[in-house]
């Protein structure tokens, strides 16, 4: 198949699932007002509340929920062809991600910009709240940290990524200074200015790598992952405006730039997908990823269509910063369909590659001999890049081979492999570091709001001292997973994870339609509440049954059993809370102007 046919389509589905679905919601089901007063302008306090320009908070939005799914997911997915990773990206991201993003944002907004836990217990009661608090709380730990392995993997030793990277740091506190001291509301003008600065810093990397800073910008595996803390620390102490939002908005348009040009590059070199559109592995026994195309690919890919991770940014940093009602549909449900785009702008990238290079690339080199695959352009890319590239599992890998591979095919680019391949190494590396900062943000934001239920100066929102103690309990926890390397047994998790904590945004989001007299429209959360907590709950039990018993893992047993309790206990609460309101009928009435 062409790949330009597969960029068309999706472009088209998503543009219109926008067009039509989401603006449906946003209009008839939700009824956003833009003359409501929204939390960042009734609680402002220019550290968590800050009304904020709708293109720079989508800015924000979109990098602190597009971390490693869109890009790692479905590159593994792949292992099942091209044709079921697309069909959910498209399907999921449109009926699913959107509404999901879109709906629990909305609820937040109403709600003072509170977190996820703090709706589910408005909404289903304060049992419902501590249960979700701990919950997500436990789900966020284990995501932020395994959040960090992709980063650690792509920087360690690595002097250009890690300037490149961390370049983008002193560059967002100077534009954050620049826009709220300097030139205030001078919105194009900080960007380009951070724009060119940010770019700068790509076009000294490699240069940086040759010269006496190297060794001070070198660092092993361990070093990196306490660097990754501290920083998760300091973006969540700081003011919104000093770094977190500034970075996460400049590093927005070289995530998107970067993806302009993939396209750019499809367009020109036009390749044709090579791997199937279904492989002899859909039905299990791949070596990539565990189990059956169902339920596995819907846990895979993760972001790419739905990602309960997003909940958190929804009821976290995004809702403080809105500065008018009607932004949370391109914000909530257009930031979802863009990373439904990337993602599937990932998938091309990996199935564009030989299908033997593929699996050679993800495959540990004991697993592939066993397929009885001979590797295609292989050890010519590896020569071309400048390492060795057979067994470098994970996804990232593979996927900066693919779009290196589709970059240089481009006439007159040809020299330039190993510069691609370490630009996209990097850019991976970027792309994910910015859901670091915010979700550091958003666990400290959780631990106090739970904190603050049993003892009351943890409550309090300005206090410096709940500000660095939280944010310190935050980044800790998952920084010692991370460092101690023990957070790689957990990696098959997260998928399951992510898509638990996707199906408890979906339930409190029913409650919230329920509540505001929507109840002819509680299909649209419904629906996808039920398929991926089946899909989840069916992975969690072969994933115990099939890999982690037989292997005597016994850590993955026990967290995900703790998975599945929590769950099923959070389903069972709403539905219970749902037959309650839906009999006592009182909704209608006192929800004639839709507020909640």
């Amino acid at each position: 198949m062409n790949s330009i046919v597969l960029v068309i389509v999706g472009a088209l589905v998503l543009v219109l699932g926008y067009r039509f679905y989401g603006s449906w919601i946003a209009a008839k089901v939700l009824v956003l007002d833009e003359n409501r007063e929204v939390p960042s302008k009734k609680f402002e306090d220019g550290h968590d509340y800050v009304p904020t320009n709708k293109w720079v908070l989508l800015g924000h939005h979109f990098a602190a929920i597009a971390g490693a799914g869109p890009l790692i997911g479905p590159v593994l997915a792949a292992q099942f062809g091209y044709l079921p990773g697309t069909l959910w990206i498209l399907i999921g991201g449109v009926l699913a991600g959107g509404v999901h993003d879109m709906i629990i944002l909305f609820a937040s907004v109403r709600q003072d910009g509170q977190s996820i836990a703090e709706i589910a217990r408005k909404n289903l009661g304060e049992r419902m709240g501590y249960i979700t608090s701990i919950s997500v709380i436990f789900i966020l730990i284990i995501t932020m940290a395994g959040l960090g392995l992709p980063i650690v993997n792509s920087l360690y030793n690595s002097p250009w990524g890690t300037f490149t990277v961390g370049f983008t740091i002193p560059v967002a506190i100077f534009i954050g200074i620049y826009l709220k001291f300097i030139r205030p509301g001078k919105i194009a003008e900080a960007t380009i200015i951070g724009m060119a600065l940010i770019l700068l810093g790509v076009i000294l990397g490699p240069y940086i790598q040759h010269t006496a800073l190297a060794p001070y910008l070198t660092f092993n595996v361990k070093q990196m992952s306490l660097i990754l803390a501290v920083y998760g620390f300091c973006a969540a102490v700081l003011p919104v405006w000093l770094l977190l939002l500034p970075r996460d908005y400049l590093s927005t348009y070289m995530k998107l730039g970067v993806i302009a040009l993939l396209v750019i590059g499809i367009i020109l070199v036009r390749p044709e997908l090579q791997m199937t559109a279904v492989t002899k592995f859909i039905g299990g026994g791949g070596p990539i990823v565990p189990g059956k195309v169902f339920p596995f690919v819907f846990i895979t890919i993760a972001c790419g269509a739905l990602s309960g991770f997003h909940s958190l940014i929804g009821t976290g940093t995004t809702p403080k910063l809105i500065s008018n009602e009607k932004d949370i549909l391109p914000i909530g449900y257009g930031s979802m369909v863009i990373e439904s785009f990337i993602a599937l702008m990932a998938l091309i990238a990996a199935t564009c590659l030989p299908t033997a290079d593929y699996f050679a690339i993800n495959s540990a080199p004991a697993v592939f001999e066993k397929l009885g695959m001979i590797p295609k352009e292989l050890p010519m890319l590896s020569q071309m890049v400048g390492e060795q590239l057979a067994g470098r599992t994970g996804g990232s890998v593979s996927l900066a081979v693919g779009m290196s591979y589709v970059f240089y095919k481009i006439p007159g680019l040809e020299s330039l492999m190993s510069y691609w391949y370490h630009f996209c190494i990097m850019f991976e590396a970027l792309f994910i570091l910015t859901t670091i900062d915010s979700g550091t943000r958003i666990g400290r934001y959780l631990i106090q709001d739970l904190a603050g239920k049993l003892y009351k100066p943890f409550a309090k929102k300005d206090s410096w001292f709940n500000i660095i103690l939280f944010s310190f309990i935050m980044s800790f926890a998952w920084g010692y997973l991370l460092y101690t390397g023990n957070i790689s047994t957990i990696w098959p998790l997260f998928g399951v994870a992510n898509q638990s904590l996707a199906a408890i945004a979906f339930a409190i989001g029913t409650s919230v339609l329920i509540r505001m007299g929507k109840k002819k429209y509680i299909p649209i959360t419904i629906l996808p509440m039920t398929f991926i907590s089946v899909a989840t709950l069916t992975a969690s039990i072969e994933n115990i049954t099939g890999n982690y018993i037989p292997n005597n893992k016994t850590l993955l047993t026990v967290l995900s059993f703790i998975l599945i309790a929590i769950l099923v206990v959070i389903l069972y609460e709403s539905i219970k809370h749902w037959i309650a309101d839906l009999k006592s009928g009182d909704f209608d009435k006192v929800n004639e102007n839709n507020a909640i």
